[in-house]
């Protein structure tokens, strides 16, 4: 098994990422326009979410509207938060389970018990960077094509925002955090080092007799 200071760092790199993926899932700015005004009274930015639309006016004033109903999105969109929220749920299952499985805490069951549920924390968070990464790149792909057709007006262009960054690090800090929990799987039932196995002890043993008889 891993090595009590190497599964807490994974658990912290599991916990930045369920972190990280709430936040994205509920920030305004998965994609943000590319056009200015010099205007009082028009936006100088426009965003969009996967919950709610802002704009942010030149008079300093930032405007947010919720999504109308679940029935009238794209179902790209739906999909997208779909897997967000999965994302978070499996993420926070997965703390859950990764706090029984750390050798450090008091509960969890014997040691071979503790290294199972820390395999299966590790599959958990695996799980919840492949829902993390996946919408993030199919979101990402279809701002970028919509902003490479030249049918669209640069006004309706937008650029991937701030939110699918938090995302991606979100996404590389689960898989990183369960990858590394995935190697607490403990060895067989039974099972001992070379070192101090009974035929290990006697080559050693006669080694040091015949030693000192020299």
């Amino acid at each position: 098994m891993l090595s009590t200071a190497v599964q807490i760092l994974a658990f912290a790199l599991a916990l930045l990422g369920v972190l990280g993926s709430t936040v994205a899932t509920l920030l305004p700015n998965w994609k943000v326009s590319i056009s200015t005004w010099s205007s009082l009274v028009t936006p100088v930015s426009q965003m969009q979410g996967l919950w709610m639309d802002c704009v942010w006016y030149t008079s300093g004033v930032f405007s947010c509207t919720v999504k109308p109903s679940v029935l009238s999105l794209p179902a790209s969109l739906q999909t997208t938060r779909a897997a967000m929220v999965v994302c978070c749920v499996l993420g926070l299952f997965g703390l859950c389970l990764a706090s029984l499985g750390l050798k450090c805490t008091r509960w969890g069951g014997s040691r071979r018990a503790k290294g199972h549920t820390a395999v299966a924390a590790g599959a958990c968070f695996i799980l919840a960077s492949i829902l993390c990464l996946v919408p993030a790149s199919w979101f990402t792909n279809q701002v970028i094509s919509d902003f490479l057709t030249t049918d669209l007006p640069e006004s309706s262009k937008y650029q991937p925002g701030g939110a699918l960054c938090v995302t991606f690090l979100s996404a590389g800090f689960l898989l990183s955090g369960g990858v590394i929990l995935c190697m607490s799987c403990p060895g067989r039932r039974g099972s001992q080092p070379s070192g101090d196995s009974p035929m290990g002890v006697a080559c050693i043993s006669y080694t040091c007799c015949f030693y000192m008889y020299i």
